[in-house]
């Protein structure tokens, strides 16, 4: 089985992309051959500081090794490292229905808020389907809000096929549904464009001001609240907290006689503790940048050998050669 994923340097890493993406991925290097990559083509649909995404693409790489991706066991590289992704793009791009991308929510939801469209933004499925075609990927773990992209994927893939002959692999998605949507800070789903977001690593004094910061409504602390598990704090503490832990406040705050800020101090601690380890690890790697550039070499130059090949096939089903 082939794994692939990708996540984009468009900001620091927080919650949601470790939980949605990062964790699920990680767990997956055990049950195949996995391709994960730095989608720095994506983060020009949104970003345009060439400063910044050079920046951005190094600190996905620190966050993500220091999560625990184990560079012997995944390949690790960088999007534009491997240019026969957008040959692919525009390949897959002539048989792509208009009607299929103008129907994707993401395309709706980032304009819808405030985001400037653009061709990248419109055509990012065809991107996505080309990032996973070109290595013969069999599973794709994706968060629920990704999960029409893979079923895009699916469909220009058939249509390819149907049009040129067996060229590419059928992707499956795989969404993880207890973790499917981590909840931000204002309770929306967890995301960089909605300023929601808790760090992976941030600094404490800023991610503890956040995590206190988070709305709650005006119930006393005795009045017992039936709705514990609709409490964002509560959602987060399942997340970061050992089982029993979790249980344990969601218990007193059900009862009544737990207090808001205990809570959301609680939710502090366990999160700070859950990432104690990481934090160690990437230090390490910020201070040997050499070897953190290499791993994403090295993983580029596979990912090349199966992408030139998947490439020339795709290139001879339809004539180009």
């Amino acid at each position: 089985m082939r794994i692939l994923s990708g996540i984009q340097p468009s900001g620091s890493l927080h919650l949601g992309n470790f939980f949605g993406m990062m964790k699920p991925s990680i767990e997956l290097t055990a049950q195949g051959e996995a391709y994960y990559f730095i989608a720095n083509y994506h983060s020009m649909t949104s970003l345009f500081d060439a400063g910044q995404r050079r920046s951005n693409s190094l600190e996905v790489a620190l966050d993500f090794l220091a999560c625990g991706l184990d560079p012997k066991v995944a390949v690790f590289f960088k999007q534009s490292d491997v240019p026969e992704v957008t040959e692919l793009t525009w390949m897959l791009s002539t048989l792509t229905p208009m009607g299929l991308l103008e129907r994707c929510h993401s395309y709706k939801d980032k304009t819808a808020r405030g985001i400037s469209p653009n061709h990248g933004l419109f055509a990012y499925p065809v991107l996505m389907a080309a990032d996973i075609l070109l290595y013969d990927s069999n599973v794709v773990p994706v968060g629920r809000d990704q999960k029409q992209h893979v079923e895009v994927t699916r469909d220009i893939a058939i249509k390819f096929n149907e049009q040129y002959g067996q060229v590419f692999v059928i992707p499956e998605p795989r969404i993880r549904d207890d973790v499917a949507v981590v909840p931000g800070t204002d309770g929306q789903k967890m995301s960089k464009s909605y300023g929601n977001t808790i760090e992976l690593f941030g600094e404490e004094k800023a991610i503890r001001k956040k995590i206190m910061g988070i709305v709650m409504d005006s119930r006393s602390p005795a009045e017992p609240k039936p709705d514990a598990d609709q409490n964002i704090a509560i959602q987060l503490l399942k997340l970061v907290a050992p089982e029993a832990v979790a249980k344990d406040f969601e218990d007193r705050l059900r009862a009544g006689g737990l207090g808001y800020g205990d809570l959301k101090k609680g939710l502090f601690e366990n999160y700070w503790e859950c990432f104690s380890a990481a934090r160690v690890k990437r230090a390490e790697l910020a201070a040997n940048l050499d070897y953190v550039t290499e791993i994403l070499s090295k993983g580029a130059e596979r990912a090349r050998g199966v992408a030139a090949e998947v490439l020339q096939r795709a290139k001879r089903a339809c004539g180009l050669d």
